[in-house]
């Protein structure tokens, strides 16, 4: 583990910024409605041709774009490793682990106490990463010289089940609804270098890093979260830039202001990044051709 931190203190996203919808190109729509609606939980908010939106109330989590021409890319290229879902509580977390064992059993990968937060994973039916998550609260987070203190340890799946599974949650999963509020907590991908991806999310963006595992793995935030995003480079070391496929299409931040917006154009104009701004969003690829759209809260 890395214990120093390089991050400059100017020039930071703003404290309150967080992660938007994540948009994923897809071959079998009506089937990647089917898992993440009743198998995730998530709310189907809108189904229009060749675009379904799903979330919990008015909030879009996801954006499935039907892309049937497209051809899955190489386990070995950059792109999504995974989308994390955040729950409010654990017991809407144990809710949406039990409606997707019990609908896709086959789809589970593991299971971690990482500290700051207890998490579950999951392959989507076209290998996309899903993580679903909660949060513990941030007085119990440990910090050391401005780096956050996560571990890997096995978290068993049947006896969470058994602890925050209640009798409301396991009837909710049976119909494919869920229980209380989520929203992305945090979005992690995977990239040729960890060197790269810390000079263009660190030093252009303006998150902060909070972590880091030597050369293979980054996590990045604001406002003194664990982490908004991460970069990894576990299976795609020395990747070159992203072709057209299926998989991630684009990842989606939330600043709180239009200010905040304005900050983050001059910053990557300085930094000559080439970015496309309608007049409500920023966009712009990262150094894999990962398309990143940031956009103001108000």
């Amino acid at each position: 583990m890395i214990t120093t931190n390089e991050t400059p203190k100017s020039g930071l996203l703003a404290a309150d910024t967080g992660m938007g919808a994540v948009t994923l190109r897809v071959g079998d729509l009506d089937g990647m409605i089917r898992y993440y609606r009743d198998g995730v939980t998530l709310e189907l908010l809108s189904h229009d041709g060749p675009v379904a939106v799903l979330g919990r109330g008015t909030t879009p989590l996801l954006i499935l774009e039907h892309a049937p021409e497209l051809k899955h890319a190489s386990p070995s290229s950059a792109g999504l490793f995974h989308t994390a879902v955040l729950f409010d509580t654990r017991t809407a977390l144990a809710t949406a682990v039990y409606s997707i064992a019990a609908k896709y059993p086959g789809l589970f990968t593991g299971s971690s106490d990482h500290l700051v937060s207890e998490a579950f994973y999951f392959n989507d039916p076209e290998g996309n990463g899903v993580e679903l998550y909660f949060d513990r609260d941030r007085s119990k987070w440990s910090w050391v010289h401005g780096q956050v203190e996560m571990s890997t340890i096995f978290l068993d799946p049947n006896q969470y089940l058994r602890e925050h599974l209640t009798e409301a949650g396991a009837e909710a999963a049976a119909t494919g609804t869920g229980l209380g509020d989520a929203v992305i907590g945090h979005v992690h991908l995977s990239v040729g270098d960890v060197e790269s991806a810390r000079e263009f999310y660190v030093n252009r963006l303006g998150f902060e890093q909070t972590t880091t595992y030597g050369n293979q793995a980054l996590f990045v935030s604001a406002g003194g979260y664990h982490h908004h995003m991460a970069m990894n480079t576990w299976n795609s070391r020395g990747a070159g830039r992203r072709q057209l496929a299926l998989g991630l299409g684009k990842v989606e931040i939330v600043v709180p202001t239009a200010d905040d917006l304005g900050e983050l154009g001059e910053r990557m104009s300085h930094h000559q990044v080439p970015t496309r701004d309608d007049g409500r969003t920023l966009a712009f690829d990262d150094p894999w051709s990962n398309l990143v759209e940031v956009r103001a809260a108000e």
